[in-house]
């Protein structure tokens, strides 16, 4: 399995009379993401609670900062097992058959209208084979359809947005190919987190949003963006799209910079170097959930 070693370092300036925070940099713990590490240092010597999502293991970190400069770096080292899957045996689940906890993921949401996409989605893929396959073939549409461009797109970019203008960032190629996927009942999720391999002529590390389809039984990794190595993906945060997503949540006068993202494949607990690397196979960090 890989092990990743990475730190997030995150630069504020706070205005009078402070602000509030909600961060989710820390790695998700799941069946088949293991934190072997991990340490957090805030510059500014105050309280700060953390609480985990039940059903996305998602990690929150809130805390109220005073105004002035606060530093807030986290480092961790992560095992990713991924559960792997041959596509063609990944079959849709009918919408009668999905677990309660999935069905909040077929719906429209914010950031990705599946309701004004229906139309399109079921011209394109609404006679294709169901399964991996139609996932695939939604994705590479996706890809193949709107241009990666870095600082093309705002906070307020929406997938009917991205349809429109065709080209966007990560979180773009995200939220199209989840409005598609569910339009034609497809559940999916936004996934915030941070990847290795990410070709260097898009600049320095950064967080990366990706794509979660459930099929089957649990939920599988897609990257519609294409500029990354899912195998090389360490998840933070999952939603239904930026808005439940986002690395952090400022309530109040502030002034970011950049952050300031490493990440390295280092030697496992048996000794082994494995680098990240496409696969044809299917890929998921999360457990299998019960048939109903």
């Amino acid at each position: 399995m890989p092990r990743l070693k990475f730190s997030i370092a995150l630069n504020y300036e706070i205005d009078p009379p402070g602000c509030d925070f909600i961060f989710s940099i820390h790695a998700a713990q799941t069946q088949q993401q293991t934190v072997v590490s991990e340490s957090l240092d805030i510059s500014q010597n105050l309280t700060f609670n953390t609480y985990t999502d039940p059903m996305t293991h998602t990690r929150f970190l809130r805390l109220k900062a005073f105004d002035g400069l606060l530093t807030v770096r986290y480092d961790a080292i992560v095992d990713v097992d991924h559960y792997t899957a041959q596509p063609a045996q990944l079959r849709e689940v009918a919408v009668a058959n999905l677990p309660g906890s999935i069905l909040s993921y077929i719906y429209p949401s914010r950031y990705c209208q599946s309701d004004r996409l229906h139309r399109l989605a079921v011209k394109e893929f609404g006679q294709l084979v169901q399964g991996y396959s139609r996932v695939q073939a939604i994705r590479d549409w996706v890809l193949n359809r709107v241009t990666f461009l870095p600082n093309s797109s705002t906070g307020n970019t929406s997938a009917a947005d991205t349809l429109v203008e065709e080209v966007g960032v990560c979180r773009d190629f995200a939220h199209l190919m989840i409005a598609l996927c569910r339009a034609v009942n497809i559940p999916s999720r936004f996934v915030t987190g941070i990847d290795y391999g990410a070709a260097p002529a898009l600049g320095p590390p950064d967080f990366h949003a990706y794509v979660e389809v459930y099929l089957e039984d649990r939920w599988y990794i897609f990257d519609p963006s294409g500029v990354a190595i899912p195998m090389g993906f360490v998840r933070l945060g999952t939603g239904r799209d930026a808005a439940d997503s986002a690395f952090a949540t400022l309530f109040g006068g502030v002034r970011g910079a950049a952050p300031v993202i490493q990440i390295e494949a280092i030697p496992n607990a048996n000794g082994e170097l494995i680098i990240p690397q496409h696969v044809p196979y299917a890929l998921s960090t999360d457990g299998q959930f019960e048939k109903n």
